[in-house]
């Protein structure tokens, strides 16, 4: 069986330091997929080069809030609506699929979210049913495709793993890849603009996406670039058991 890799860019919008990033590694590295938030800033700057570039699929990334790991406990850096209320879930995305609506004029090709809030009810019913509704893959959650978090320069407690984001360990990701449709989830950004946990992390992240023996190592393991929105690569179909990819 073939081997098809969707590389997804989180964080699209958040600061003008991510959105050059991933732009970076659209263009001259591997990054094909990225997800978008859209009540930052750097939203419609993210939007306007997403709208002259169709060959990066845009998702959206729903943003619920975030916390980072500080002193020894977990402090939240900002709260959109309560994360365990399902009625400011279920408007909040509404008002964030709206958005996108209006910066991109077309539907995400697929949904994500900040934090992986989607893991935990009611969020994940709530995305689950708007990607059933659009036919567009939720992550973990589409059948047919697996993700991989582990290109990620930090542990759950924020202690750096510079190893993990290096060329060597993508290599060795790439190597071990299964038969089907893989999404590699990244965090590639420049200029150090966040506040949150990771930040100088996104700098290396842009290096190795970029090296060209990650592209060479593509080609040598047969391993094909697809999208989101590449037809051709994937076909996604709404239905009781959430998105089938075929």
């Amino acid at each position: 069986m073939k081997r098809s890799l969707i590389v997804n860019a989180d964080d699209f919008g958040q600061s003008p330091g991510v959105n050059r990033g991933i732009v970076e590694t659209h263009e001259r590295g591997i990054v094909t997929s990225a997800s978008l938030m859209v009540r930052w800033p750097g939203a419609e700057e993210a939007a306007v080069y997403a709208r002259t570039h169709p060959g990066l699929s845009v998702g959206l990334h729903f943003d619920l809030g975030e916390r980072a790991y500080r002193d020894g406990a977990w402090v939240r850096l900002y709260e959109v609506v309560p994360a365990d209320d399902p009625k400011a879930v279920a408007d909040e995305a509404v008002r964030q699929l709206a958005a996108f609506r209006r910066l991109l004029g077309r539907d995400p090709t697929h949904l994500d979210s900040h934090q992986h809030v989607h893991r935990k009810e009611p969020a994940r019913s709530v995305l689950g049913g708007i990607a059933r509704e659009l036919g567009i893959p939720l992550r973990h959650e589409a059948p047919h495709i697996r993700y991989r978090g582990d290109f990620y320069g930090q542990d759950a407690k924020g202690t750096p793993l510079p190893d993990t984001i290096g060329v060597e360990a993508l290599l060795r990701l790439l190597e071990g890849l299964p038969p089907g449709i893989t999404e590699l989830g990244c965090h590639p950004g420049s200029g150090n603009d966040l506040e949150g946990m990771y930040r100088a992390e996104r700098g290396e992240e842009v290096r190795t996406l970029c090296d060209p023996r990650v592209r060479a190592a593509l080609a040598a393991l047969r391993i094909e670039l697809r999208s989101f929105q590449d037809s051709s690569a994937v076909s996604a179909t709404a239905g009781g058991d959430g998105v089938e990819w075929t």
